[in-house]
């Protein structure tokens, strides 16, 4: 081996020109040998740039994963004897009725953005199309765009309504959602929560199911079962009518915000066929005798 080492540095020499000595096998080793620290610290370098790098892509994976599949915290939002605005994380601008409340994520993740209602609200939904808007409202879900739409889903009452203003919304059951229902403006869509069945209704003026966002209770022509139940909600008040004539009795009247119950229902019952006593919390409205 050593005898080819020195054959072809002979050559190189006679080649070159070059001083024998210079190129020996001994002077050769010692020239590597001086280098080699050089060149370990660039190897070492690389590696730990490498190695930096591997962690960074490592920690930013693991913050992609976390963001991705942790769970989202859920926030609920409630009122009490009054109305309350909400702008949601995709700035969906939401305004709340009395007595109601909604439930939502700090932030929308996945292909749908989702939230619960429960009560009475009026929907500006912000349009997203690759994320449509979803409103579960007890056993009905509500799906849209982007469109303004108002959402009657009060607990105690045998019906959940869903009217139409502006857009187009696909109502259904949850777990049925080829059973769906689609909306035009100024129509609605009616649970009812005994039959179990949606039936789709046409509005005269849906602006009128949106008046309590000012304050106003606006009743045309409104079957007084109907009134006792949004002042039931709006005053969180057990109201009963005995008598099924006075349930489907008609009746024309707008009330504005700070009226009390108890002065709506006195000039409800003003020169009627009814009236209404009191008891503790329970109001009763019954047929006056003559």
């Amino acid at each position: 081996m050593e005898q080819e080492f020195e054959k072809i540095l002979d050559k190189l020499v006679a080649s070159t020109r070059s001083p024998r000595g210079r190129f020996s096998k001994d002077n050769s080793w010692k020239l590597l040998e001086k280098r080699l620290p050089r060149l370990q610290r660039r190897i070492l370098s690389l590696r730990t740039m490498a190695g930096a790098a591997a962690v960074t892509v490592l920690c930013v994976l693991g913050w992609w994963a976390y963001y991705m599949f942790a769970p989202v915290p859920l926030q609920t939002v409630s009122t009490l004897a009054e109305t309350r605005s909400i702008i949601l994380p995709d700035q969906t601008e939401i305004m709340l009725n009395r007595y109601s409340s909604l439930t939502y994520p700090e932030r929308f993740r996945g292909k749908d953005r989702k939230v619960q209602l429960q009560g009475e609200a009026y929907f500006e939904v912000s349009k997203d199309a690759a994320h449509p808007f979803k409103v579960e409202a007890g056993a009905i879900m509500v799906q849209v765009l982007g469109t303004h739409f108002n959402i009657d889903a009060y607990p105690e009452d045998t019906q959940v309504k869903t009217t139409l203003l502006e857009g187009s919304v696909a109502v259904s059951l949850i777990g049925k959602a080829e059973e769906c229902l689609i909306l035009s403006p100024n129509e609605s869509v009616v649970y009812n929560k005994d039959k179990k069945s949606l039936t789709l209704h046409s509005e005269k003026n849906a602006a009128q199911e949106i008046a309590w966002r000012n304050g106003t209770l606006l009743f045309k022509s409104t079957p007084l079962q109907e009134i006792v139940r949004e002042l039931s909600n709006a005053f969180h008040t057990d109201i009963r009518i005995e008598g099924t004539d006075l349930q489907n009795y008609h009746m024309t009247a707008t009330f504005s915000d700070g009226e009390t119950l108890e002065e709506i229902l006195s000039l409800l019952c003003r020169n009627q066929k009814f009236e209404y006593t009191k008891t503790n919390d329970n109001i009763t409205i019954t047929q006056k005798l003559n």
